[in-house]
């Protein structure tokens, strides 16, 4: 299963879920406690494995913004809400991954891969896992929003989704990851797929 670590900002963050086995590390580029420059992203993402991917994560992004993050960082995929893609020219690159949120679904089948959270990102809030699992039917879905090492089996048995994506869940203080919970949640998913 595909498991994302988001909103990293510090060096220990990277090593500890680089060595938990995640396959995804998220920057984020909009106003949080986990802002991080274009720079400090790439600084970061510097000397990571080739095959852990690395997501540039927006909200409503200016297309400037976008453009001097698609060029400095050179990310794998860019995230961001669904709609903001209407505005946005990717290179081949970097693919997309479309955020959707509790009660704003996609019509029909939705894109072939997408990630569901609750409301507000990096809030910590639990999505809708009804509307994750309709989703998952028919997506690679990534669920976020609200997932912990303690409730991340629960929410993958219940939803089924593709990958998970945690931020605040593993965290010691806003903005600040507690590389001990990102071994442990990763650890949980790792778990599940060996049953």
């Amino acid at each position: 299963m595909f498991v994302k670590i988001c909103g990293i900002t510090d060096p220990a963050a990277v090593d500890a879920a680089v060595a938990a086995g995640a396959d995804a590390l998220g920057f984020v580029f909009a106003a949080s406690p986990r802002e991080v420059s274009p720079e400090r992203a790439r600084e970061l993402a510097d000397g990571v494995p080739a095959k852990v991917l690395r997501v540039a994560v927006f909200r409503h992004p200016d297309p400037a913004l976008v453009e001097r993050v698609l060029a400095v960082l050179a990310p794998d995929w860019v995230q961001t809400d669904a709609e903001d893609f209407a505005t946005i020219r990717l290179p081949a690159h970097a693919a997309p991954l479309p955020v959707f949120r509790n009660g704003r679904v996609p019509a029909g089948a939705g894109p072939p891969r997408l990630l569901f959270e609750g409301a507000h990102s990096g809030a910590g809030a639990t999505a809708d896992w009804d509307e994750a699992r309709r989703l998952a039917e028919h997506s690679e879905l990534v669920l976020a929003g609200g997932l912990t090492p303690a409730n991340v089996a629960t929410a993958i048995d219940y939803v089924r989704p593709w990958g998970v994506d945690v931020s605040t869940g593993v965290e010691c203080a806003p903005g600040r990851k507690d590389p001990e919970k990102i071994r442990e949640f990763v650890a949980r998913v790792r778990a599940l797929e060996t049953l």
